[in-house]
């Protein structure tokens, strides 16, 4: 299932997003542990941004400028809906597969987005997003904890979708092939195997 059909499906849903239901705070305690870990706060990136705004809220709150935050998502929908409360940010609509990043940054999130992009994909924008860390930069991001890597998909959320990951120790691998720091991992919603990892680019790569 590829990246565009995602932004698709998501495109019809953005109502479960801006519904009163929605737990705003989702993803905010894990940030803000990753937010301990960052030297610098100069630029960051938002990839599947999403329509809520609320990293960008946490982001600003712990003082990176409107100016240096960028947000990326695949979905046409939700981009046209957060674009509009945050004007002065800059948001891309692209597929993070295809989509080259030409800036650095000292923070980068993906939460619950990548795991959508194409099980072949994973090794190649896991590399990409490394590299486009500054030294010292953090990267946290949300990921299936299974044991092996795989894909499948569902329609839970209404139309299906696909996810994707390199099960547990196959991130853990391919951070510390990229020589990168594992700052923290976390079964955030154990027994269910939504996991994040927080990782810090090397000061000096070795």
């Amino acid at each position: 299932m590829k990246p565009d059909k995602i932004g698709k499906a998501y495109d019809q849903i953005t109502h479960l997003w801006q519904s009163s239901d929605f737990n705003r705070n989702n993803g905010i305690e894990a940030h803000q542990r990753a937010l301990t870990f960052a030297k610098n706060k100069g630029k960051a990136l938002d990839i599947g941004c999403g329509c809520t705004g609320r990293f960008i809220d946490l982001l600003q709150g712990e003082g990176f400028e409107a100016k240096g935050i960028t947000g990326i998502d695949v979905s046409e929908h939700m981009l046209s809906i957060v674009s509009q409360r945050y004007p002065d940010i800059t948001f891309v609509h692209a597929d993070i597969c295809e989509y080259q990043i030409d800036d650095t940054y000292d923070f980068i999130t993906a939460w619950d987005s990548i795991w959508h992009i194409p099980l072949e994909e994973q090794r190649q924008v896991i590399t990409k997003i490394i590299d486009s860390l500054n030294c010292g930069g953090v990267f946290i991001f949300s990921f299936g904890g299974t044991e092996e890597e795989g894909g499948h998909t569902d329609d839970f959320m209404g139309p299906e979708v696909y996810y994707s990951t390199l099960g547990t120790n196959g991130f853990l691998n391919l951070f510390i092939e990229l020589g990168c720091i594992i700052r923290h991992l976390e079964f955030d919603q154990y027994p269910e195997l939504h996991t994040y990892l927080i990782v810090e680019k090397r000061s000096v790569q070795k």
